[in-house]
């Protein structure tokens, strides 16, 4: 089982922690400012772990943070620390931003009024390996590169490793600030502050307990349910292999095609070429 950190340990760098202390608006909406370098009338309240449900059939999408602006943008804000991630992050932004275009149009209503969206991964590593502090994607034509499709989707990669590029001052010293865990400048002092702040809470770490044991219950769950799936497949490779040694049986002693051996112990002609392979490679 992955290592939970008990409250004591627990730093910007960590989901709940973080989605916490954007939690306060005030914090949260000079987030976004200094990051887009954007004026923001107002946020709406942000929500935690937003969950996405598009259809029972289709896969849902739990967003660390959700938040959107009096001006209709709408940002989703993730904290990214596992680096065995970074293969599967673009995709990942990918379906995010399909599900949420989904989920904010409404069934009848245009599709020209889909808000504004900014996908932003802040990332302990770095997802693409220039040592940028910063990789902001858009949508553009490649033939004419000053041409941009105008969609208004943007994914936004920080990385708190990387040396290269200019950000807002602010933001330089927030992602220095999620490396080290030292505060400089107002900005980050004052997230420091609310950190402190939470950590004195009782109430919070009550609920940062109740948090790790859903976890745990989940993973535990997760892996009785992998052991089921393996017991399944075993029985199945099982089942798989005494048809392999009858089918061989029955070709040795009875002098029977392999067609006819499979035929007579029924089974389905779909799965006979699979069989008809392992007994040629065998």
């Amino acid at each position: 089982m992955a290592y939970i950190k008990t409250w004591e340990e627990l730093t910007i760098s960590d989901n709940f922690l973080f989605q916490k202390v954007m939690q306060n608006e005030s914090v949260c909406k000079r987030f976004i400012e200094k990051l887009l370098r954007i004026s923001v009338k107002s946020i709406s309240y942000p929500i935690a772990e937003k969950v996405i449900e598009t259809s029972p059939t289709q896969k849902g999408i739990r967003l660390d943070l959700y938040v959107e602006t009096a001006e209709g943008t709408v940002l989703d804000i993730e904290m990214q620390t596992t680096e065995g991630n970074r293969a599967w992050l673009p995709k990942r932004t990918r379906y995010y931003q399909a599900t949420i275009d989904v989920s904010v149009l409404k069934k009848g209503t245009d599709y020209t009024m889909l808000k504004k969206t900014y996908i932003i991964f802040i990332c302990t590593f770095d997802p693409f390996g220039y040592n940028r502090k910063i990789y902001t994607f858009t949508n553009r034509c490649r033939e004419q590169r000053n041409l941009e499709l105008g969609d208004e989707a943007v994914r936004i990669f920080l990385n708190s490793k990387g040396t290269v590029g200019r950000v807002d001052k602010d933001i330089d010293k927030f992602l220095a600030y999620v490396e080290s865990g030292v505060a400089e400048g107002q900005f980050t002092q004052d997230i420091a502050a609310e950190i402190k702040r939470l950590k004195t809470s009782k109430e919070t770490e009550v609920e940062y307990m109740t948090w790790t044991a859903e976890m745990q219950d989940q993973r535990r769950e997760g892996r009785l349910e992998g052991m089921r799936e393996g017991l399944i497949e075993g029985r199945r490779e099982g089942m798989r292999d005494g048809l392999d040694f009858a089918i061989r049986n029955m070709i040795e002693t009875l002098g029977f095609t392999v067609k006819q051996a499979m035929d007579a112990l029924k089974i389905p002609i779909a799965e006979q070429p699979q069989y008809a392979a392992r007994l040629q490679n065998a």
